[in-house]
């Protein structure tokens, strides 16, 4: 009979989601390490002397989820998967009439634009400060935790929406030269390390929160960003200004109040 080693206790995750704690307590040593480029939470080199250093003495590098921060959270994940609930922001991103699309194209030219896709949102994504959870098919998703967003976590997040839409194309009575639609929700999700330790594991997110905003995207119209009400009153913003749809979303009994915000 096979166990699993026990989770990261949730106050670690928290701390980690909420506040970024669980990094800083590193940064009295990190600091004195050479050079930049460096993690924004914990300051671990990434370059030169430092950044071997810490590679060689705790497997540091830039994260895979997003290159400002380091892999620490993935590392420790891989032996203790375990998380928390927290409050985030979640985005998704999907290609409107992808299998179309397809059909029209050559494979190498539809494998050419998905991949200027994913690169153009990994970096909108990446300036935004999100954790990158998925880049697969014609979709993309990302967290935003005020612990690695700041406190503005939200604003960032449907700002991050907005500007998909323009790196893409739209707006400004151009035909996009790769047709998206992004959903924006707030709310609460498990967050963390999901998987068999010693195995595949992944960090991402979990909960109604996430189906909520994926579904937001799935209904969104090529060139728009479906945001939800409760990400616009987290976020801070008067987002009467724009068209609102009451949504039955498929597979929830609840329905949901958004806002469309095009460029």
């Amino acid at each position: 009979m096979t166990t699993n080693p026990r989770p990261i206790p949730s106050k670690e995750w928290e701390d980690i989601l909420e506040r970024g704690d669980n990094f800083r307590h590193l940064r009295w040593v990190f600091r004195w390490l050479p050079h930049n480029p460096r993690c924004e939470l914990c300051l671990a080199p990434f370059a030169g002397i430092g950044g071997t250093m810490v590679r060689s003495f705790k497997g540091i590098k830039p994260s895979a989820l997003n290159p400002r921060y380091c892999n620490d959270c993935e590392l420790v994940s891989q032996d203790h998967p375990g998380g928390a609930e927290a409050d985030v922001a979640l985005l998704f991103a999907d290609i409107r009439g992808s299998t179309t699309l397809a059909e029209t194209m050559e494979p190498a030219d539809y494998s050419a634009i998905i991949s200027r896709y994913f690169a153009e949102a990994s970096q909108v994504l990446i300036h935004a400060g999100a954790l990158i959870d998925n880049l697969a098919g014609d979709g993309v998703n990302a967290i935003f935790a005020r612990g690695f967003a700041g406190d503005h976590y939200v604003r960032k997040a449907i700002d991050a929406g907005r500007r998909l839409l323009e790196v893409t194309g739209h707006g400004q009575g151009k035909e996009p030269w790769v047709p998206i639609g992004v959903g924006v929700h707030w709310g609460r999700a498990f967050v963390g390390g999901i998987g068999q330790a010693g195995r595949l594991v992944t960090i991402s997110a979990l909960g109604d929160s996430v189906n909520v905003a994926a579904r937001l995207a799935s209904v969104a119209d090529k060139g728009e960003a479906v945001v939800s009400e409760a990400a616009c009153h987290q976020a801070g913003l008067d987002c009467q200004d724009y068209p609102s749809k009451h949504l039955q979303l498929k597979g929830r009994t609840e329905p949901i109040t958004a806002h469309v915000i095009s460029v």
